[in-house]
């Protein structure tokens, strides 16, 4: 009997989790079947490009799964059944439900925009295509009329969608809004560097005071104060879905799954978290920081672990150290944070140009990753019957 595994999302890590894993086992004897509402990848980081008016690359996920093993299913998962060990799907407006026997979840994570009164009503996030160039559509209108844009969220999104839209429009007002000094987590060389080129793009920065309500056309701060707005885009920070939390797996106050060493979930066995959606405790704190910078690093491991799993071989656990923040601001200017392996700065930045290259190269290695997953050497074990049975068994405990 076939073994089947359901990779939910086809994210950084859920993407190369199911190809890794289908280039381990025998596709006669372990099935592995990728879930994705999206028929297209699209890089999440770029998307502040797309919405000032940059072409980016959209890629099929049907192209990276060519010439592999992996199914693939394009469909929202709206539940999971951890105890039928089931995913109820809705492709083509029709509800399927699809049996598993070992799960991966990697639904990753989006802004949150349910935090703050005002945001999902009057306020822009970049979440995906059809918003970015939405967005792109109304800053070309405000450009010819010099109107205010107002920008919420002093971290990595914040700061990257502040910098690109003042150089690709600089007739617009840009105000970056963050009860924090944007980049504060940087060393005093590179939040030098960023104030400079803030400064040099025409960005006002007003710190101090969060916001504590969006309106029609202005914010509220919490200090009494209001910034006024014809566009606002919002950078609040990231959530992730709380499906993994109503399906009752093991969760953190953030609706992040709980995971051992191997990523398996700590509440069900036979059920893999990785990427954003999962706690991931280590040398670096109880949790690693959201971004394909980190979640994508889980994929192989997990898909590693299942594979070593199946064919009764003893397992690696996960690990990972902090490298470095990749910071684009704008098409001329970029930083790159070098980092300890507790993800602290080091005095090292780049900065300028060869920032931006680093930047793209960077994210042009995660999809040659898509492409070429790994393990280098290939070989296809046996499902051994003891191992395959334990590990269903496993799921159902």
């Amino acid at each position: 009997m076939t073994h089947k595994v359901l990779v939910l999302g086809a994210g950084y890590a859920g993407l190369v989790a199911a190809k890794r894993l289908a280039r381990q086992v025998r596709g006669d004897e372990v099935s592995v079947t990728l879930v994705t509402a999206f028929p297209d990848f699209v890089e999440r980081p770029r998307l502040h490009q797309l919405a000032t008016g940059q072409a980016i690359e959209r890629v099929p996920v049907a192209r990276y799964l060519r010439k592999t093993s992996v199914g693939l299913v394009v469909g929202s998962v709206v539940g999971i059944d951890l105890g039928k060990r089931t995913v109820t799907t809705v492709p083509d407006g029709e509800s399927r439900v699809m049996p598993y026997d070992t799960l991966v979840y990697a639904l990753g994570s989006n802004i949150d925009v349910a935090g703050v009164p005002g945001v999902a009503t009057h306020a822009w996030s970049l979440v995906g295509t059809d918003v970015a160039a939405q967005v792109c559509a109304r800053l070309r209108v405000l450009a010819r009329r010099k109107g205010r844009v107002a920008v919420c969220g002093g971290g990595l999104t914040g700061i990257e969608i502040a910098a690109e839209v003042a150089e690709c429009f600089p007739a617009l007002q840009v105000t970056l809004v963050s009860g924090a000094r944007p980049g504060a987590w940087l060393s005093p060389k590179a939040q030098a560097y960023l104030t400079r080129t803030f400064g040099a793009l025409g960005v006002t920065v007003r710190t101090g005071a969060r916001v504590q309500e969006v309106h029609a056309d202005e914010l509220a701060l919490d200090d009494g104060d209001r910034v006024p707005f014809d566009l606002c885009l919002w950078a609040g920070g990231f959530r992730v879905p709380a499906l993994a939390r109503v399906s009752g797996l093991a969760v953190t106050s953030q609706d992040r799954a709980r995971v051992d060493g191997t990523l398996e979930s700590v509440s069900h066995p036979g059920v893999y978290v990785i990427g954003d959606a999962a706690a991931v405790t280590g040398a670096w704190g109880s949790e690693l920081a959201m971004g394909c910078r980190s979640g994508g690093f889980t994929g192989p491991t997990a898909a590693d672990v299942i594979a070593a799993r199946l064919t009764g071989r003893e397992p690696r656990r996960f690990r990972y150290r902090y490298v470095h923040e990749c910071i684009s601001l704008g098409r001329r200017h970029g930083l790159i944070q070098f980092l300890n392996a507790d993800q602290s700065p080091k005095p090292v930045v780049l900065t300028g140009r060869k920032a931006i290259a680093y930047k793209n190269a960077t994210l042009n290695g995660a999809k040659t990753l898509f492409r070429h997953p790994g393990p280098a050497l290939v070989r296809r074990r046996h499902l051994t019957s003891e191992t395959g049975m334990a590990h269903t068994g496993r799921a159902q405990a």
